[in-house]
């Protein structure tokens, strides 16, 4: 192994960390690629084997190298669960309010359902409309009702065609996962409940119907209704 380069600043477990990510930089790896070990990446920076397994550990909290089970590390996936784990750090100590959370959201979830009723696959629009109906026949059984709420959510994400959405989306499962129980708690008839599954339909039909407009206006209302009952608590 040669050319890692040195960088000064920082501990040695910060400097090692930067190497580490400049040898994947400076060599257009991908996903899957697999990394010198740690020994190697000692020798090279002049540093000990445990400041690189910290930095390979600390590397791989953050989701940017796979570890572990005897292989060589390899350069990981982008993974929505490091900023979820922000996000709710965030709103458990109060730097910000699940008000703001919902409003990124908002903006965020309206583009991706334009985006998905222009690039969604037939595959798309079929799980899409099947998570819709799977909210109204479980309506009954709240951890079914979250489950495939969620997923609703992260499929349009992901039918948007950008990855960085689908990745973004997925941060909020967490808080989703608080708010969404409390949410419907408020909507006690049988037409409140009725109207917010009416409103996954229109946008799942939206979506599949190609019509990004109506998909974003349908979005919107579902926000509408959401924040109503998240904040009216």
């Amino acid at each position: 192994m040669s050319g890692v380069a040195a960088i000064d600043g920082g501990s040695l477990v910060d400097q090692a960390i930067r190497a580490v990510r400049g040898y994947i930089r400076d060599r257009d790896l991908t996903v899957g690629d697999t990394l010198p070990g740690e020994g190697a990446f000692a020798a090279e920076l002049g540093v000990s084997r445990a400041v690189m397994r910290e930095a390979f550990g600390a590397l791989a909290a953050l989701r940017q190298i796979d570890v572990g089970n005897g292989r060589k590390a390899r350069v990981a996936a982008i993974d929505g669960s490091v900023m979820a784990s922000s996000i709710d750090h965030a709103v458990a100590t109060a730097q910000i309010a699940t008000s703001d959370v919902w409003d990124v959201r908002r903006t965020l979830e309206l583009r991706t359902a334009a985006l998905a009723a222009e690039k969604r696959s037939d595959a798309d629009a079929r799980a899409i409309i099947d998570h819709a109906a799977a909210m109204q026949a479980q309506a009954s059984d709240l951890d079914a009702l979250i489950r495939h709420d969620i997923a609703f959510h992260q499929t349009i994400a992901r039918a948007s065609g950008n990855p960085l959405f689908t990745q973004i989306v997925r941060s909020f499962e967490p808080l989703m996962r608080t708010a969404v129980p409390a949410a419907w708690d408020t909507r006690r008839t049988d037409d409140q409940r009725s109207a917010i599954l009416q409103l996954h339909r229109d946008i799942a039909q939206s979506v599949a119907d190609r019509d990004a407009a109506a998909a974003q206006d349908a979005m919107d209302r579902h926000f509408d209704a959401s924040i109503s009952d998240l904040f009216s608590l």
